[in-house]
């Protein structure tokens, strides 16, 4: 007990190299509980600055302090701190060897887990440890398991609800009617604040129409900034100030902001500010429109949304679907993605603009036609750049059948974050198609990237849940986008995306009539050159990258809202 408490008192007093030093030397191993395993781990990690070693020891530490109990309060701390410093360490470097060290500490994470899964199912901070596991392992599957676990024991928190909306979207189990449902549940548990504490809207009509941007995305040419890009580009001083509130911190802030804060009347961070200080902000500034570039996804502030910080809030770009918020005014879409027979399926009332919801203002790359790849290769290549949570095993399997189909056929991809391809190419594996895949690595150089599309005869959508940047770059770059029709805006941007290039042959009605197309297309060489050119020609005259019609459009919908 005496060495227990000059422990804790040490600890108290911040001498970490001191305990290692005692816990190391001056105490026998069998008696080296997991307490004592826990502090140790602790002390490495608090001593310094993180770095690989004292977290490797640190991993090492916690992985014996959980195997030495079963069931305690301490081997509980210790799976938790052993997952989250396994997170740590994979986030740590980008090489391949560090990643796959990595998994294997996130499958140690889930034999732990499966094995006591009874005992841990109840316990919050274990099964939101397990769930970062699981995405990390692109296991979106597991995911859900766990976030439904922490529902049934009545974990109704915002961030609990949020990620069960946002990970349903890459599963076509869930009907339109789900995200509504618990869009409204996320707002029930959302704060509402006291009026007392918040200033009033403001009432009186500005002289311009004072628009705000509220995203935590706005840096490392996130694919929203390009889209926001085009609005900013295109839009008439004299009638709009426009505001951008950045949740982001401010390290964070890169040459991607700045180039947007150019382009705008005024910008404030607000990711160190509390809700009510930022109502009382946005307030303040007099916005009339604010529109949220984020609905359920990232770091998003839909607790302002709850509270109103503008008399008109708006739903646009980086979340297809209903927020279930009501004071969510409006959703931007346009006629191919939300049908009218839909519309009691989004809280929003809908903003149709004429031709597509969005616009890309284009690419800062020189443009040059390539010929489709088989004249050379003799061999169809299909590609996706998706992330590969969009991937998921109904996809695979979609996939594999078209590789089987047509012989000779390769499938090129390539993530859009650093992940280990043993995540995604096991998947392949399973349906024998394995050496049909060619796995492209994360590129950061965005040149580097577009030259990928050059080695594509035919890009493959991702279903339910559609690419739509990556679409847009395959579109760029006069490749072809096969793709399948969907039950709600997410799963129809692709849709969208070709009737806007009158491709409606490249849109399928179901998953079979998409490997039909694939192969139909696949095997009749002079049609695939031919959409190739035809896709090439006419893009920069298509609504996809017209940026000055779609701005124009865009602001003509927000001026007509503000004079009803």
């Amino acid at each position: 007990m005496e060495k227990v408490i000059n422990l804790k008192i040490l600890f108290e007093k911040k001498k970490y190299s001191e305990l290692i030093f005692i816990i190391e030397n001056k105490i026998p191993n069998n008696q080296k509980n997991s307490g004592i395993l826990n502090v140790l781990g602790a002390c490495r990690l608090l001593k310094e600055k993180a770095n690989k070693k004292n977290l490797s020891l640190a991993l090492n530490d916690f992985r014996e302090a959980y195997l030495k109990e079963d069931k305690t309060n301490h081997s509980k701390e210790a799976f938790v701190n052993f997952i989250n410093i396994s997170i740590k360490l994979f986030e740590y470097e980008n090489s391949s060897e560090n990643h796959n060290k990595s998994l294997k500490n996130f499958k140690e994470a889930t034999q732990f887990f499966k094995k006591n899964k009874d005992y841990f199912s109840k316990d919050k901070s274990i099964i939101l440890a397990i769930t970062r596991v699981y995405k990390r392992l692109v296991n979106l599957k597991e995911v859900n398991v766990c976030l439904e676990l922490l529902l049934k024991y009545n974990n109704f928190t915002p961030f609990i609800i949020n990620n069960y909306i946002y990970n349903n979207c890459f599963f076509k189990n869930w009907r339109q009617a789900d995200f509504l449902k618990y869009g409204k549940l996320l707002e029930e548990h959302l704060p509402e604040y006291s009026k007392e504490k918040i200033i009033p809207l403001n009432k009186n009509k500005n002289k311009k129409i004072k628009l705000a941007f509220l995203s935590s995305d706005l840096f490392k040419s996130h694919p929203v900034t390009y889209f926001l890009k085009t609005i900013l580009s295109n839009y008439n001083s004299q009638e709009f100030e426009i505001f951008l509130y950045h949740n982001i911190k401010k390290k964070d802030a890169d040459n991607t902001t700045e180039i947007l804060n150019k382009l705008v009347f005024k910008n404030c961070e607000i990711f160190d500010l509390s809700d009510i200080e930022v109502i009382n902000l946005i307030r303040s500034d007099k916005i009339d429109i604010i529109i949220d570039l984020m609905g359920v996804t990232s770091k998003n502030r839909l607790s302002l949304i709850k509270n109103r910080v503008a008399p008109i809030q708006i739903l646009w770009c980086g979340y297809c679907n209903t927020t279930g918020i009501k004071n969510m005014d409006y959703i931007i879409a346009d006629h191919n993605v939300i049908f009218n027979e839909e519309l009691n399926d989004y809280s929003e009332k809908i903003i149709y603009l004429p031709k597509i919801w969005n616009a890309h203002p284009g690419l800062n790359i020189e443009r040059n036609f390539t010929d489709a790849p088989f004249l050379n290769n003799k061999f169809i290549t299909f590609g996706s750049f998706n992330s590969f949570r969009k991937i998921n095993e109904t996809v695979v399997n979609t996939w594999s059948k078209i590789l089987k189909k047509i012989p000779n056929s390769k499938l090129l991809l390539k993530s859009s974050s650093v992940l280990s391809n043993n995540l995604i190419l096991e998947k392949f594996k399973k349906n024998d198609v394995l050496k049909s895949v060619v796995f492209n690595p994360f590129i950061s150089d965005f040149n580097s990237h577009m030259d990928l599309y050059s080695k594509i005869d035919i890009a493959l959508d991702t279903f339910p849940y559609n690419g739509v940047t990556t679409s847009f770059e395959a579109t760029w770059m006069g490749v072809p986008l096969l793709t399948i029709k969907g039950y709600n805006f997410n799963s129809r941007c692709g849709e969208s995306i070709n009737k806007n290039l009158d491709m409606y042959d490249l849109i399928s009605e179901n998953e079979k009539d998409y490997i039909d197309k694939a192969f139909k297309i696949a095997t009749d060489n002079e049609k695939l050159v031919k959409i190739r050119k035809e896709i090439f020609s006419k893009a920069l005259t298509s609504p996809l990258f017209d940026s000055l019609n779609f701005s124009n459009e865009f602001f003509k919908s927000l001026k007509k809202l503000k004079s009803s």
